[in-house]
Order: C-alpha cells, then structure tokens, then sequence
C-alpha cells in the first residue's frame, strides 16, 4: 500500500514540479555515468594528462562538468522543486508567481546544460590540442569558449536570481501577513 496524496489533492503547480524532479533525476543519471567514465583507466589516464582536476583543461571535464551537473542540476533543482512544493504549505500563502516557477525551471534547466555542454565540448577540444602541444590552437578556442561559458552561466544565474525573487517575494508576503494578524 502506497501512502500517497490522491491525484485529486495534487494541483496544477504540484504537477508543474514534476519537472524539476524529472530533471534532477536526469542530471544526477549523467552525473554518474560521467563518474564512472572519468575513473576508468584508459579515461582517467588521458584526463591526467590534460590537467584533471587541478588545472589545464582537464579540470573543465573533471571536477568542473562533473560537479556541476551532479550538484546544480541534481541537487540545486531538486532543492527548488522542494521550495516551491513546501513554502506555500508550511506558510498557507500561495508562491508570488507559477510564471516564475517556469521560469526558474527553463532558465537554470537550459544554463545547466549549456554550462556542462561547454565544459565537456571545450575541454575535449582543448585536451587534444593540448596533447598536440598546440598551444596557439588551444587559445584560439579558449577565446572561443570565453564568451560562450559567460553566456550560459549567465543563463543559469537568471534561473537562480527567478527563483530568488519568486522565493523573497513570497517570504515578505508572509511576514506582512503575520504583521497583520499580531
């Protein structure tokens, strides 16, 4: 026997944050199958020989890519999720807005995985020229890589920076409401 909530008790906005939960699953999944990969012998020695985890490009591949996407995109969003979920039920004040929930949810589901893409892509890239001792070559794609990181932690950050506002919002809501009542 399951001792859940019945679907008629679940809202719309409960239903929205399947979503994050679906997400953070996802990205924990790719978390561990990065982990895995990167200590296998033949990977971790090439991860090595790059600079993983203290410096050149390897550390973008192994800690950077790796954390990133087990802790913000497993953790952090599932964190949200919990935020969103709990905050209106422990308060009894409905969330500052569901049009920024969905906004948390795109924008740091898509910065996250821009954010990993980049630093898997690049690190790859400049890994190999690295091993070619191509040191031109490897700053011509850092320069490239540069703007781009920028563009999608920037992205990721305005997920954070939603649900913030949606979060502080809602928390001054609340406490004006208890001033009210005393």
């Amino acid at each position: 026997m399951h001792d859940q909530s019945s679907p008629s008790e679940l809202t719309a906005q409960d239903f929205g944050l399947i979503k994050f939960l679906l997400a953070s699953a996802t990205f924990f999944f790719i978390g561990t199958v990065h982990g895995v990969l990167q200590i296998q012998p033949p990977i971790r020695a090439w991860l090595d020989s790059i600079g993983s985890p203290y410096g050149g490009p390897g550390h973008m591949i192994d800690p950077l890519a790796h954390a990133h996407i087990n802790v913000v995109g497993g953790v952090v969003l599932l964190c949200m999720a919990v935020t969103y979920y709990l905050l209106p039920r422990l308060s009894g004040q409905a969330l500052f807005s569901q049009r920024l929930v969905n906004h948390t949810f795109w924008w740091t589901t898509l910065g996250i995985s821009g954010f990993y893409s980049t630093l898997m892509v690049f690190g790859i890239i400049e890994g190999n020229l690295l091993l070619q001792g191509d040191t031109d070559g490897m700053a011509e794609v850092h320069s490239i890589y540069t703007p781009i990181i920028a563009v999608v932690s920037t992205v990721m950050g305005i997920g954070f920076w939603v649900f913030f506002t949606n979060v502080f919002i809602t928390a001054r809501a609340i406490y004006r409401g208890r001033r009210k009542q005393t």
